[in-house]
């Protein structure tokens, strides 16, 4: 029960978020430019400073990098395999494969913070820092028509990724980070995570498609299912400290991102069919991560 209790807070706050747009008590619009402010401004000093807080040695954040890209490849080879077993329509299929490999920063973030303090946060936000620029080179690619030049500016003018490289470069270099600084960034990243999640749950739409039922099966099954299956594998394979086999499991198990729908709707994919299938991710999760939590801690 303790692990339902732990996931629930995250939840109640996508339900709000849903239930003030909803009800008209905020407007699209609002949760639209809350969302900007998360992404450009909270969110990357909630990555800042949940790095710099626990000093990192080269050689586990080398592990935890192998574990991040194998995790990500798994993932994004899984969802490709669905072209020759489902033959979907290639419109749909883009747009939805980076739903198998994207994950919600916000909840990991969050439920990392829960289930193991501050140190747990600090390996979320590695992992998380690794994973963005993989999944946005797959997501990008599988969408485009734009040259790899376009992708290579999209990553390195990715505000996640620069204050994750700074953050990085502060901790290994020992550089010290005056306490006012500091205090500002915590505040900051005190907001980022609840504002993040009523965010996503004001992009929630289970008004939509019937048709792609099979491939957002496969999808959904992959996220949910086979991913945290992966990171179990790869936490025992890789000898990871409990902590980090605690949060790579937790990482495997999150449910997609709405940055998914934001790509495709801007790529001319189907910003609808996408806008559904991460809902119904976002919900059944709340199912599916205490289970890994708990099977988790059978397993260890």
């Amino acid at each position: 029960m303790s692990v339902f209790l732990l996931v629930l807070p995250d939840f109640l706050l996508i339900g709000l978020g849903w239930l003030l747009l909803n009800k008209r008590l905020f407007t699209g619009d609002f949760f639209k430019s809350a969302e900007k402010l998360v992404y450009f401004v909270l969110f990357p000093a909630l990555l800042f400073h949940s790095i710099t807080q626990t000093p990192l040695s080269l050689s586990g954040t080398y592990v935890l990098l192998q574990a991040t890209v194998g995790l990500m490849m798994f993932g994004i080879a899984m969802a490709w395999l669905a072209v020759p077993v489902l033959r979907p329509d290639p419109v749909d299929h883009a747009s939805l494969a980076q739903c198998a490999y994207r994950f919600n920063t916000y909840m990991g973030l969050s439920l990392a913070g829960s289930l193991a303090g501050a140190n747990g946060q600090t390996v979320m936000a590695i992992l998380v820092g690794f994973a963005i620029p993989i999944v946005n080179v797959a997501a990008v690619h599988a969408l485009a028509r734009q040259n790899g030049g376009r992708i290579v500016r999209e990553i390195l003018q990715n505000p996640l990724i620069i204050a994750t490289v700074l953050a990085l470069l502060c901790n290994f270099l020992r550089i010290p980070i005056p306490n006012v600084i500091d205090t500002t960034l915590s505040r900051l990243g005190s907001c980022a995570i609840a504002i993040g999640l009523m965010c996503v749950g004001a992009t929630l739409s289970l008004h939509g498609v019937r048709s792609a039922g099979k491939l957002m099966g496969w999808i959904i099954t992959l996220r949910l299912m086979v991913l945290p299956l992966a990171a179990l594998f790869l936490g025992w394979i890789l000898d990871l400290s409990m902590v980090e086999r605690q949060i790579l499991l937790l990482f495997g198990a999150l449910p997609t991102a709405s940055s998914a729908y934001v790509l495709a709707a801007r790529m001319g994919g189907n910003g609808r069919l996408v806008a559904v299938t991460m809902s119904l991710c976002t919900v059944l999760s709340a199912l599916t991560i205490p289970f890994w939590l708990m099977a988790g801690s059978i397993v260890w």
